[in-house]
């Protein structure tokens, strides 16, 4: 059945100029393939045709060079208005901009005229930021309108973590925070809304540390440059990331459509081109696969997965398909690789130590039948830096601008809710204080939205509106309009009041965008198939199995398609159309979930959670064992952490899927479950082959791994144990410092010694950054171990550079940091001049800088820049001493 009628996706092009306007794409042969591309985009989609109104030459190839690639979900969720207004002001700052002519055809149209940057929610900012901006670079070069624009950006949104959920960039706005990849979408956005060329790149995961980052390139007259998003620096290539990325192994950019440039293509889907943009930040070498069958012949259209350690877990970064010789290649930092091949559900895997091999052979000789384990020791690649110069006085100049930028931000954010008023609104409606003023300044800049909400909601429905807000995330308190909100309050079914508030009324169910489904899908439902599935809710499951079309290739990025776009369209990706499936159940008071650990879909019925299997004809819940894990305690380790020491992945038709044992939903990782909490006692899992993956990351970034494969049968116990190897190697002086040093504690005037601070022994120095994501990441580190700081008895001194920095650091963000933390002020950089003299370290304004020294002047462990796990890492090396 076709139900794209219902949409407002309508195709009939009217030209309103001449026949000799020019073209927007020049070549024939990639107009004619666009061309091509589209018709079958629309082919798929079961729509005739394009968008209604008078469009130019320029304006209809460009709208559709847009439809022919966008995602599924940009089809069908968002209006072709939206398109067009942006086509429109791509092509006036084309026009209206200096730099416009500069630019070549193949630049704009993929990094100027595309309206997505990655997996954003689409948003009208191309218009709002052009207003804002055009006057602002006009008279500037291209390279300074380049720099000008992040210091816009600064001025709006300010780095802090958050969940994987990507919000639009004026979103982002409306908050004036968001993590690394909100920035650098809200920063590209902002660079293309005035004709600049720009990208997103991105390292999917560090070599040398947890986590990953994403930074913005910005095209200027035949170069691509980097910069760190809302986070101007006085020139280009210049972010507090050079250090990490020369050690990093891969990173990569998304180009929107077709993309011929000159780079190394590492994929290339129905949406976008992937290219490796390595080489422009780190020292690569080239290494190829040869994948081999157990008899030593090669296999064609092997997957093979390039993972790398990070989170303790083998992280598929690259994604590559063999040919007719069995063979495939990576360009990569060098370092080492976990390779994993993988073909009708036999499997195989070897260590690519890239720069050292050019290639390696994997046999496809793994079934998923016995059990075993291995150590494998990761090595990633050296320690550099990419060389950039900047003087003194563009250095002052910049940081003069960033304090200003922070006073035009922070008068903005004071105009949030206040504790007060959020306790006076909790006064006023009877409701509960505490979670009130919790909703409201969490909102942040959307707390008039969430204040309607509350106030019009009508008094007997208060305590569930109440509810809903705490089921949703921290992120949709500060994106989600009252509209959305009241559409599941007012059309939430109360089927089962123990499951109700989590699997119903919660319209929150992986991580899409949050939008009003429930009242769409109750006024179109069928009555007749509503009534058989709230008798039993497998015919909503036959029903999507036959109604709803599969177009993975669709939607290459897993952009969740929206509820509503699924029900009207009747096409989506397996992803979505799970998500759907639940935004159905829920719609009719059928408590429904995305299980958080394995991803399985699911439904409650008959007192119990069925799972939701779309390949077969019946219900049924899979078979379940369970394994319990022994471990024997280290001295600086007595409890492994989860995604810090450890993970579980099922292993399904040859490929390995990470089970998801994560308790904190606003953090880009969170504090994760435990081995006690988890494997000391017996844990239930479903039936079938697992991997353990235990490691232990030392400071110099290497990590000492294990591998431990093993079967769950059903009804059976199976026992493994946990391994975490140590380093037995004594800790070692590796520099020099003076104890005697000065700094200004906060709240004197006085200079006062390290050594007067500490006291005779050890301590903890270090210097900060303010507002930046890598002090920002070791301040919550350090929150998580502060009992083990605070009982090792210590000082700790924390300096900043300037009594403006240490205005500009929030406390209260960070908090439980340990007590014995004293908090000063290094204003003429004797210190930190000290610690980069002393251990070589690259530049002095790369921070954080973090040493353990004593009084004796040795210092015994150091680190600058960006590290996850540095509390750890820093504990490792207190315990030894």
């Amino acid at each position: 059945m076709n139900r794209l009628h219902l949409l407002t996706l309508f195709l009939t092009i009217v030209i309103c100029t001449s026949c000799h306007e020019r073209h927007f794409i020049t070549d024939k042969s990639y107009r004619k393939e666009v061309e091509k591309d589209f018709a079958s985009k629309m082919d798929q989609l079961k729509v005739n045709a394009l968008i209604t109104g008078q469009l130019t030459s320029q304006e209809k190839e460009a709208i559709q060079f847009l439809y022919a690639y966008m995602p599924l979900g940009d089809a069908v969720d968002y209006a072709p208005e939206l398109y067009i207004e942006s086509v429109r002001t791509a092509f006036k700052a084309q026009k209206e901009m200096p730099w416009g002519d500069s630019i070549p055809e193949e630049i704009f149209r993929h990094f100027v005229l595309p309206v997505r940057v990655n997996n954003e929610n689409l948003d009208e900012s191309r218009m709002i930021f052009y207003d804002e901006l055009k006057n602002r670079v006009k008279g500037l070069s291209l390279y300074d309108a380049v720099l000008e624009v992040n210091h816009w950006c600064h001025e709006k949104v300010v780095y802090t973590p958050s969940d994987a959920r990507t919000s639009s960039p004026l979103a982002s706005v409306r908050t004036a925070y968001g993590r690394c990849g909100e920035e650098s979408t809200f920063a590209v956005a902002a660079l293309r809304s005035v004709g600049i060329p720009a990208r997103q790149v991105y390292t999917p995961r560090w070599a040398h540390t947890d986590d990953n980052h994403a930074w913005v390139e910005a095209w200027v007259h035949g170069t691509w440059y980097f910069l760190g998003a809302c986070e101007p620096e006085p020139v280009l290539n210049l972010g507090w990331f050079n250090g990490p990325a020369y050690r990093s192994m891969l990173m990569h950019t998304k180009a929107f459509g077709k993309y011929t440039g000159g780079e190394e293509v590492m994929q290339q889907t129905d949406c976008y081109t992937e290219i490796n943009v390595t080489a422009n930040y780190a020292p690569t070498a080239k290494a190829f696969v040869k994948v081999t069958d157990a008899g030593g012949q090669p296999v064609q259209d092997a997957l093979v997965e390039f993972k790398i350690y990070n989170y303790a877990e083998f992280n598929t970064v690259a994604r590559k398909q063999t040919g007719a010789d069995g063979k495939t290649f990576l360009s990569a930092g060098k370092g080492d690789l976990l390779v994993w091949a993988s073909k009708d559900g036999k499997f195989g895997y070897n260590k690519l130590s890239v720069g050292k091999e050019d290639e390696i052979t994997i046999a496809l000789n793994k079934k998923g039948d016995e059990s075993y384990s291995f150590p494998v020791d990761i090595v990633p690649p050296v320690e550099g830096s990419i060389p950039v110069h900047v003087t003194d006085e563009q250095k002052t100049v910049n940081a003069k601008r960033l304090q200003e930028e922070d006073a035009v931000r922070n008068a903005y954010v004071s105009s949030f809710m206040t504790k007060e008023k959020a306790n006076a609104l909790a006064k006023e409606l009877n409701i509960d204080p505490i979670r009130t003023e919790r909703y409201l300044l969490g909102s942040r800049g959307n707390w008039k939205e969430i204040e309607k909400f509350l106030r019009e909601a009508p008094a007997h429905q208060r305590a569930t509106a109440m509810a809903l807000l705490g089921e949703i995330s921290a992120k949709d308190l500060r994106d989600t309009p009252a509209s959305v909100l009241f559409d599941h309050l007012n059309h939430s079914v109360l089927a089962d009041t123990t499951w109700f508030n989590a699997y119903v009324l919660n319209p929150r169910i992986a991580n899409e965008l949050l939008t009003p489904y429930k009242s769409v899908i109750q006024k179109e439902c069928d009555r007749t198939l509503a009534e058989a599935a709230k008798a039993n809710p497998q015919v909503l499951v036959d029903w999507c199995k036959k109604e709803i079309r599969l177009a993975d290739n669709l939607n290459p990025q897993r952009i969740p398609v929206m509820p509503t776009g699924v029900w009207k369209a009747h096409v989506a990706d397996k992803n979505s159309r799970d998500i759907f499936f639940v935004a159905f159940c829920r719609s009719l008071g059928i408590p429904a979930r995305i299980e958080s650990v394995t991803g399985k879909v699911q439904y409650f019925y008959n007192d119990r959670w069925i799972d939701v299997d779309f390949n077969n004809k019946e219900e049924g819940n899979a078979r379940q064992g369970r394994v319990i894990a022994s471990y024997n305690p280290l001295k600086v380790l007595d409890n492994p952490k989860y995604y810090s020491h450890f993970t579980l992945a099922k292993i399904t038709n040859g490929m390995a899927r990470t089970l998801n044992y994560e308790s904190d939903g606003d953090a880009d990782m969170g504090s994760g479950a435990s081995w006690a909490g988890l494997l000391k006692e017996p844990l239930t899992l479903d039936e079938g082959y697992y991997m353990l993956v235990t490691g232990t990351r030392m400071a110099n970034g290497s990590v000492l791994g294990n591998v431990n494969f093993f079967t769950v049968e059903p009804d059976k116990m199976t026992n493994i144990h946990l391994v975490m190897r140590e380093n037995a190697e004594d800790v070692q002086v590796i520099g020099n410092l003076n104890s005697e040093a000065l700094f200004v504690p906060v709240g004197t005037d006085k200079p006062q010694s390290i050594l007067a601070t500490t006291g005779r022994g050890y301590f903890v120095l270090a210097i900060l950054g303010a507002r930046q994501e890598p002090t920002n990441h070791v301040m919550r580190d350090l929150v998580q171990f502060s009992k083990e700081y605070e009982a090792w008895g210590r000082q700790m001194v924390f300096l900043f550079q300037s009594e403006e920095e240490w205005n500009n650091f929030d406390a209260k963000e960070f908090q439980g940091l340990p007590s014995n933390i004293t908090f000063g002020m290094d204003t003429n950089k004797e210190i930190t001049n000290m610690l980069v003299k002393a251990m070589h370290l690259p530049n002095d304004h790369v921070l954080p800088i973090f040493v353990i020294g004593d009084t004796f002047n040795r210092i015994v462990f150091v680190s600058q820049g960006y590290n996850i796990g540095l509390g750890e890492q820093m504990l490792k090396v207190i315990h030894k001493l």
